[in-house]
């Protein structure tokens, strides 16, 4: 069995990707949080820019932790559409799981399915990143760490979704998104605490390309999109920081001349 380190770089990673992880939550919290006060296709495209900013913060806290992950006595590389399948199938999933609590009947129901629905979703997009891993020998997985993975992966999805339900306030979305991110980091070390990797030797190049080639680029380049929609959504006025429109009778000049 090959050793394997999950901090090769000690805690700048996790940190790191707990930070990611956070302001993706924090964002999509937010912008589900303004959804939920709008209607028509405001709601919808608040929706959207929720699923972006949580997918891409899951998938970008993956990565950022998985530059830790190093094995002795081979090298890793990354399959790229794989890789990049990981990032759709997280903004997709989370998508449906948004839009169920956004336009749900019933809270409850709306908000077990969104949670169900998402949780599958994180657990997919770690599981998928994995599945991109290409290495000299083969990875194989603890069931029941696995299942554990996917059930904190639900219940942490829940909790968000719960939170976006229920917090209005900057402080309360602090808060939640602190937790999520915290719930989000822990469903992907435990599903790393399922893996267990037997190394082959070779001198055979590896398919695929390596961390600091695809992954590191594109997760600084989702990073910064998410600060810059972070930017834009605090800059946005929210509906009660309108300026009210005025009413058809104020601004008749018949009304007006009565």
């Amino acid at each position: 069995m090959g050793h394997l380190d999950h901090a090769a770089y000690g805690w700048l990673t996790p940190v790191l990707s707990y930070a990611m992880a956070s302001v993706g939550a924090a964002l999509g919290l937010r912008c589900t949080v303004r959804a939920l006060a709008a209607t028509g296709s405001a709601r919808r495209n608040w929706l959207l820019t929720a699923a972006s900013a949580i997918g891409t913060g899951i998938w970008t806290m993956h990565f950022v932790a998985m530059l830790g992950f190093h094995v002795t006595g081979t090298e890793i590389r990354y399959d790229v559409p794989l890789t990049v399948l990981g990032l759709v199938v997280a903004v997709v999933v989370v998508g449906a799981g948004v839009f169920a609590v956004g336009y749900g009947q019933g809270r409850g129901r709306s908000l077990a399915v969104g949670g169900l629905t998402t949780g599958l979703g994180v657990a997919g997009m770690h599981y998928l990143g994995m599945a991109a891993l290409r290495l000299h020998g083969s990875v194989a997985y603890d069931p029941a760490a696995v299942a554990l993975s996917v059930a904190v992966a639900v219940a942490a999805a829940t909790a968000a979704l719960w939170a976006a339900l229920h917090t209005r306030t900057p402080a309360a979305v602090t808060v939640a998104s602190l937790v999520m991110g915290a719930a989000v980091s822990s469903t992907h070390y435990t599903g790393m605490a399922a893996v267990a990797v037997r190394v082959v030797p070779s001198d055979r190049a590896l398919p695929g390309a390596t961390a600091m080639q695809f992954v590191f680029p594109l997760a600084v380049g989702l990073g910064s999109y998410l600060f810059l929609t972070a930017a834009f959504v605090a800059l946005s006025p929210t509906a009660a920081g309108r300026p009210a429109a005025p009413s058809a009778t104020a601004a008749s000049p018949a009304a007006a001349a009565r």
